[in-house]
């Protein structure tokens, strides 16, 4: 089956949902303030291309260890998130959007669940963490992207990649067609 598949982060939602998240969340807990030189280096090493996957699973690990197993049901938080984020979907994603879409996001699946319900997203995967432990169950991130598509769609075929980033390299290699996004410009590459 040809579908189209886009990465979620600067290409779909204009910005990073994790960034975003925990800038609103920060507001409202102080409790993750003591993680926050850690979570902004983190995000600058993302924004720079400096990450491994092992790096990013290293680089999470005490947030989500020492915060997030803690942090109880942020079911509540998520959809407020959304009520006031759901506006950076950018809006020629409505325009193009079909139901066979696959979303392949490093974003957490707790985030990206109400979001990809209220945009009718039937097909998504992002990043998964335990919530007992805080560990990775799945990061979706870098040539993981492809693994992760493959085992959970594997008689899909790309035929239209979308993305931000040259880190989907690995998508894009295994696309027909690739479309590199910048803000609302998109430029076909592949």
């Amino acid at each position: 089956m040809d579908v189209n598949v886009y990465d979620f982060d600067n290409t779909i939602y204009d910005g990073e949902t994790l960034v975003d998240f925990i800038l609103y969340f920060v507001r409202r807990d102080i409790k993750i303030w003591k993680y926050l030189p850690k979570l902004i280096v983190i995000a600058f090493k993302d924004m720079l291309h400096l990450f491994t996957v092992e790096d990013a699973v290293e680089a999470y690990a005490s947030f989500l260890e020492g915060y997030y197993v803690n942090a109880g049901d942020l079911s509540g938080v998520v959809v407020d998130f959304w009520n006031k984020n759901e506006k950076k979907i950018k809006p020629w994603y409505a325009a193009v959007r079909k139901d066979s879409d696959i979303i392949v996001s490093g974003t957490t699946d707790f985030i990206l669940d109400e979001i990809m319900k209220r945009m009718g997203i039937k097909h998504y995967v992002g990043s998964s963490i335990d919530k007992k432990t805080g560990k990775f169950r799945r990061l979706c991130f870098l040539e993981n992207k492809v693994k992760i598509f493959r085992e959970l769609y594997p008689d899909a075929h790309i035929a239209n990649f979308y993305t931000d980033s040259m880190n989907d390299k690995a998508m894009m290699d295994i696309a027909d067609h690739v479309y590199l996004v910048k803000k609302d410009r998109i430029t076909k590459i592949k």
